[in-house]
C-alpha cells in the first residue's frame, strides 16, 4: 500500500502503513476553514447586518411630483424604463386577464357584454372591486399562500391529516374578510389575534378575550411537514416561518453559523426553542352543550356495561385456567413459567425463578386472541436445528475479518483528523451542551417574554419595524401578478440572492402595506389598476426589424422593466377550473374537504355524453380543493395537478415551475376529464344555440377563450360543423386544446 502526501517541497512517497498527516496539509486546511469561519463571523456582525434587506423600510418619494390620477407604480417604473412601453391591451383581453388573475375563473359571456357596454372611465375599476370582493378571489389566493405554507392532505407515509382542510377553509375566510396580513400570520402562530391575547389591566389583573370561533384551525400551519415528531415539527416550523415570512434561509445554521447571512447557530436554536417542544394533540371541537350531552351518554353507557361485564367474568371464571394452560403449552420446553400468584402459595422452584431471573414474557390469562392447534414445539426444534447448521457453516468458511477492521479503523482516524481541524479553527466547536434562550435572528439585546415566548415572537415578526416582513409579502403579491417578483428569489432575501430590480418600488409598496393597515386587498388593487399591469403582451408574428418592439426586445429581452405584460401559462388548478367552467360543470361552493378527481360532487350520477345537458351533468369542485399529498412515488397528488407542475406540499413552494411540455398537450388531448367536459360543452351549445351553428360557434369562443371568433376562425369553424353537426363535441375538444386557452394574455 502506497500513499502520497503533498507539502511545500513536492510529493513524498511513503510505503507501508497509513501515514500521519503532514503539518503543511493541516495548516492549509486550517487556514482555508479559518477563512470561511471568519467570513461567517463577519456576516453575523455589523457588516452582515448592513445588507439591504435588513435595513429599515424607508418610504421613498414618488417620482414626478404631484400624482394626480397616476398610479405610483407607473411613476417608479417609468424613471428607469428606457424602453417604449406597449399600449394598453384591448378590453376583452384585459377582462380575461384580470378575471383569471384575481379569481382563476374566466369571465362569462354576460360579464363580457356588461363590460363592453360600460363606457364610463371607471368601468375597469368597478370590475376590479367586484372581483376583489368575490369569495372566488379568496379561493385563488389561498391556493397561492398554501403553496408557500406547504399545505397537503397526506404526508410521505401516505398518512391522511384529518381535518386539515379546516385550515385551508380558515385561510380562504381570512382572505375573503381581508384580515390584515399581520393578524393573518399571528393567528397561524398563536391561534389568537393580537387584540385577543392576555393584557394587563389597570388593576393589575390579566384579562383575556375569547378567540374567534374557527381561529384555532389556523394552527394547522404548525402541524404540517414532519409527522408527529416534536423535534422535527419545531425545526420544520423554524425553516418555514423564516423562509415564508422573513425571506431568509436559516436551515444551514442547524449545523454551523450561516456562511453568508447573519444567522448564527445559536440564533437558529434560540428560534427553535420558541417552538420546542411542538406537540400535536387531539382536541374535542364541540360546544358546551354537545360536551354535556356526550358526558351523559357516556355515563349511561357505563351504567349499562357494568352488569354485562360482571356476568362475563362469572361465565369465564371456570375456564380461565384452561385458557392459561393452552397458552403455556405453546412455549418452548426450556422456557419456565411462573404464574402470577401470592408469594406464600408459590413452590420452591417458582420462588427461585422469581428471585433469580427476570421475566421475558408476560401472559394475560383473562383473554385469548386465537388458538393454535399446530405443535409449536416441533417447529421450534426445527428452527433451532437450522440456526445451528447456519452457525457452523459460517465458522467453517473462516473468512478473513482483518481487512474489515482496518477499514473501520481508517474511517475512525479520518474522523479524528477532521475533528482536529475543526476544533483548531474554532475551539467553541468542541463545546457541548451549551444552552440557548428562546429568541430570533437579526436581534441583539434583551427580549420581552411577558406575553409568552411564541406571542412575543409573533409580535416581533409582524411588527412594522421588521425590515423583512412587509418587503417579503408585497414581493410575493407582485410575483403572483407578473410571474416574477421585484426581487427574483421570493423566499431568499439574503446575500446570495442579490438585490431587487426596483428597490425603491419594493420599499414603497412595503411601506404602503403597513400604512394601509396590512391590507393585502389594497396592494392587489394598486397593482392591477396600474398602467403597467394593463399593457398589451407580445405581438403576433415575427418582430419587424427596426420596429419599436424589436428595439425593446434588444434592450430588455427578459422584460425586467415590464414594458409589456408577460404571457403566463395557467396553473394546474386554473386549467382544471377553466375546462369545467366553460362546460358549465364547475361547482364554486366555498369550503369543505378535499376531493379526488374521480369523485363526483353533484346531485346527479349520470354519465355525461353528447346528449346530456348542464342541468343534469355531474359537477366538479374547484381545483383548489383537489386532494394533494406526497410520497416516494408521488401517487398522492392527482395526475392533472402533477402534469401542470402543481406542488405536493412536501416543502414550501415560493414559485411554481411553469413548463410547457409535450406531455401537457397529450394530457389535454387524451384526458377523460377533458373529453367529458367537451361533451358537456357541446350539450350546452345545443341547449342555448339550438340549430344556429353561427351562434354556437360564437358562444363556444366566448365560453372558452372569452372573445368572439375573428372572421377566419368563424368561417373555418362553420365549414367544419356544417359537414357534420355531430362534430360539435370534437369542436369543443379542439378549443380546449388551443394554446391560447391555457395561457393568460
Amino acid at each position: 500500500m502506497r500513499f502520497i502526501c503533498i507539502n511545500s517541497s513536492g510529493p513524498v512517497q511513503v510505503s507501508g502503513a497509513r501515514p500521519r498527516p503532514r503539518l503543511g496539509v493541516l495548516l492549509a486546511l486550517v487556514f482555508c476553514l479559518g477563512q470561511q469561519l471568519c467570513f461567517s463571523a463577519e456576516v453575523t456582525t455589523a457588516k452582515g447586518l448592513s445588507w439591504w434587506s435588513l435595513q429599515p423600510v424607508q418610504r421613498p418619494t414618488v417620482p414626478g411630483g404631484d400624482l394626480g390620477k397616476d398610479n405610483p407604480i407607473d411613476r417608479f417604473l417609468s424613471v428607469s424604463r428606457g424602453v417604449q412601453p406597449k399600449p394598453p391591451a384591448d378590453r376583452l383581453t384585459l377582462l380575461r386577464r384580470v378575471h383569471l388573475d384575481l379569481t382563476g375563473l374566466s369571465p362569462t359571456p354576460e360579464e363580457q357584454e356588461t363590460f363592453l357596454a360600460d363606457l364610463s372611465p371607471d368601468a375597469y375599476q368597478k370590475v376590479v372591486d367586484r372581483l376583489l370582493a368575490d369569495e372566488q378571489h379568496a379561493v385563488r389566493y389561498a391556493r397561492h399562500w398554501l403553496d408557500v405554507l406547504r399545505y397537503a392532505d397526506a404526508d410521505e407515509r401516505m398518512t391522511a391529516a384529518p381535518g386539515i382542510h379546516l385550515w385551508r377553509d380558515w385561510v380562504i375566510r381570512a382572505l375573503y374578510e381581508d384580515l390584515p396580513y399581520d393578524q393573518f400570520v399571528q393567528v397561524q402562530l398563536t391561534g389568537r389575534r393580537s387584540n385577543e391575547r392576555t393584557q394587563m389591566s389597570a388593576t393589575g389583573h390579566r384579562s383575556q378575550r375569547e378567540p374567534r370561533p374557527g381561529d384555532v384551525f389556523a394552527l394547522g400551519f404548525l402541524s404540517r411537514g414532519a409527522g408527529s415528531d416534536p423535534q422535527e415539527l419545531a425545526m420544520n416550523a423554524v425553516d418555514t416561518i423564516s423562509s415564508t415570512f422573513l425571506g431568509m434561509t436559516v436551515a444551514c445554521a442547524k449545523c454551523h453559523d450561516h456562511m453568508f447571512d447573519p444567522v448564527s447557530q445559536a440564533d437558529y436554536y434560540s428560534m427553535k426553542a420558541l417552538f420546542d417542544p411542538l406537540v400535536l394533540r387531539k382536541m374535542t371541537l364541540a360546544s358546551a352543550a354537545d360536551l354535556m350531552a356526550a358526558g351523559k351518554a357516556q355515563a349511561e353507557l357505563e351504567r349499562q356495561r357494568a352488569p354485562l361485564e360482571r356476568e362475563r367474568d362469572t361465565l369465564l371464571e371456570p375456564v380461565r385456567s384452561k385458557l392459561y394452560d393452552d397458552r403455556v403449552a405453546m412455549l418452548p420446553p426450556d422456557i419456565q413459567v411462573v404464574i402470577r400468584k401470592q408469594e406464600r402459595t408459590r413452590s420452591v422452584e417458582e420462588q427461585k425463578l422469581a428471585d433469580d431471573y427476570f421475566p421475558i414474557l408476560r401472559i394475560d390469562g383473562d383473554k385469548i386472541d386465537e388458538v393454535l392447534t399446530e405443535d409449536l414445539r416441533k417447529k421450534d426444534r426445527e428452527l433451532r436445528r437450522r440456526i445451528d447448521d447456519l452457525t457452523q457453516a459460517i465458522r467453517r468458511t473462516n473468512a478473513p475479518v482483518i481487512p474489515v477492521f482496518h477499514a473501520v479503523e481508517a474511517d475512525q482516524d479520518r474522523a479524528r483528523e477532521q475533528r482536529y481541524i475543526l476544533t483548531s479553527a474554532d475551539p467553541s466547536r468542541s463545546e457541548t451542551n451549551r444552552p440557548v434562550r428562546p429568541g430570533w435572528p437579526f436581534v441583539r439585546g434583551s427580549i420581552d417574554f411577558r406575553e409568552g415566548r411564541v406571542e412575543a415572537f409573533a409580535d416581533w415578526l409582524t411588527s412594522p419595524d421588521n425590515p423583512l416582513f412587509a418587503r417579503v409579502a408585497v414581493n410575493r403579491l407582485w410575483q403572483w401578478h407578473f410571474g416574477e417578483g421585484l426581487h427574483r428569489q421570493p423566499s431568499d432575501f439574503g446575500h446570495q440572492a442579490g438585490k431587487p430590480t426596483q428597490p425603491e418600488l419594493l420599499d414603497w409598496l412595503a411601506s404602503e402595506l403597513v400604512r394601509s393597515g396590512f391590507s393585502l386587498r389594497h396592494i392587489h388593487r394598486l397593482i392591477v389598476t396600474s398602467a403597467t399591469y394593463q399593457r398589451a403582451s407580445e405581438s403576433e408574428g415575427a418582430l419587424k426589424p427596426g420596429s419599436t418592439e424589436a428595439a425593446n426586445h434588444q434592450h430588455d429581452p427578459d422584460n425586467r422593466k415590464l414594458w409589456r405584460h408577460p404571457v403566463r401559462r395557467l396553473e394546474a388548478e386554473a386549467v382544471w377550473d377553466s375546462v369545467h367552467r366553460a362546460a358549465g360543470l364547475l361547482d364554486v361552493q366555498v369550503g369543505g374537504p378535499s376531493f379526488e378527481p374521480g369523485e363526483r360532487s353533484g346531485a346527479s350520477k349520470s354519465t355525461p355524453s353528447a346528449a346530456t345537458t348542464t342541468a343534469t351533468a355531474t359537477k366538479r369542485r374547484r381545483g383548489a380543493y383537489m386532494t394533494r399529498g406526497f410520497s416516494t412515488s408521488r401517487e398522492a397528488t392527482p395526475d392533472f395537478l402533477r402534469t401542470f407542475d402543481a406542488e405536493d406540499g412536501r416543502d414550501p413552494c415560493p414559485m411554481r415551475t411553469r413548463t410547457v411540455t409535450a406531455p401537457q398537450a397529450l394530457f389535454l388531448m387524451n384526458s377523460p376529464e377533458v373529453e367529458r367536459a367537451a361533451d358537456a360543452l357541446a350539450a350546452r351549445l345545443r341547449s342555448e344555440a339550438g340549430t344556429d351553428l353561427a351562434r354556437a360557434v360564437d358562444l363556444a369562443y366566448r365560453l372558452v377563450l372569452s372573445r368572439p371568433p375573428v372572421a377566419k376562425e368563424r368561417e373555418r369553424s362553420l365549414t367544419y360543423l356544417e359537414n357534420d353537426p355531430q362534430r360539435l363535441s370534437r369542436f369543443a375538444w379542439l378549443l380546449f386544446n388551443l394554446d391560447e386557452f391555457i395561457h393568460v394574455p
